[in-house]
């Protein structure tokens, strides 16, 4: 798996919330699943460059202050800026994440397969314009 660090283009072009077109965020009560599931992931045959693990710790620290200007200049006609501040109060109870490129609907298909083993609290596709519950 992956380091996570937030890049520019994992952001929305206007209000910079957290939005990674492309990629689906899971958030699990429990950080050994979160672990095993990216396991899981890569051992089915993903790449390990396309699964981040995402301590509560590392939300709270890069994504969460997205949220910050998510409304500004205008308010958002989107849902990124409540899907943010969703993530984290789950971090803040202590919920670890996986973020996984998820490229069309059958690899999203596929990632959740291997998530809905195991009990999670939230998990979102980021499609074009779209944030998708999974």
């Amino acid at each position: 798996m992956k380091h996570f660090t937030l890049e520019s283009n994992m952001r929305a072009n206007i209000g910079g919330a957290f939005y990674p077109t492309g990629y689906s965020m899971v958030m699990f009560p429990n950080a050994e699943d979160a672990d095993r599931i990216g396991h899981r992931l890569i051992e089915s045959g993903m790449s390990g460059d396309e699964v981040y693990l995402l301590p509560a710790a590392t939300v709270l620290a890069e994504i969460t202050p997205t949220a910050g200007n998510a409304d500004n200049p205008l308010p958002s006609a989107g849902t990124e800026g409540a899907t943010v501040r969703a993530y984290t109060k789950l971090a803040r109870e202590g919920h670890t994440a996986l973020l996984v490129k998820t490229k069309n609907e059958e690899a999203a298909n596929r990632l959740m397969e291997v998530v809905r083993t195991v009990p999670y609290s939230i998990a979102q596709r980021y499609r074009t314009l779209v944030i998708e519950d999974l």
